[in-house]
């Protein structure tokens, strides 16, 4: 006869292993966990997450003016978002542009990207974007 400790033991020390780990920009709310291995912190609106050194917020969808998928464009358009960069002391309220970096501190921030991607069938939910950023310090 088998050891029922030991069987149950067994099975949660396995269970553990197949337990996956949760990703940047994945949580419910909150403070994103400060994980991410592309170089990119991505999260929600809402959603404070740390940006290898400031924390920031996105707070507001400003503007989204994307070429939808499938959809020659003659201008690709551009997402413009509504952010708050918690610098330690204080907090700043800026408006960034994808893909244009701004100064803040002693570096380079910058929206990357955002999803998911604009289609023709509908108008995105607020609550289904993802937005994801980098900065590059100074020396």
């Amino acid at each position: 006869m088998r050891n029922p400790v030991l069987v149950f033991t067994a099975c949660c020390a396995l269970g553990a292993c197949a337990t996956p780990r949760p990703t940047m920009g994945h949580t419910d709310g909150g403070e994103a966990p400060h994980e991410h291995t592309d170089g990119i912190a991505r999260a929600k609106l809402g959603q404070k997450v740390f940006v290898d050194g400031p924390h920031v917020t996105p707070l507001a969808v400003l503007e989204d003016s994307r070429c939808p998928a499938k959809v020659q464009c003659v201008w690709a358009g551009r997402v413009k978002l509504s952010v708050r960069i918690h610098l330690g002391s204080r907090d700043e309220d800026r408006e960034v542009i994808l893909r244009q970096p701004v100064h803040v501190a002693d570096g380079s921030f910058e929206l990357v990207e955002v999803a998911p991607a604009k289609t023709t069938e509908a108008v995105i939910p607020p609550g289904n974007y993802r937005f994801g950023f980098r900065f590059m310090g100074g020396l």
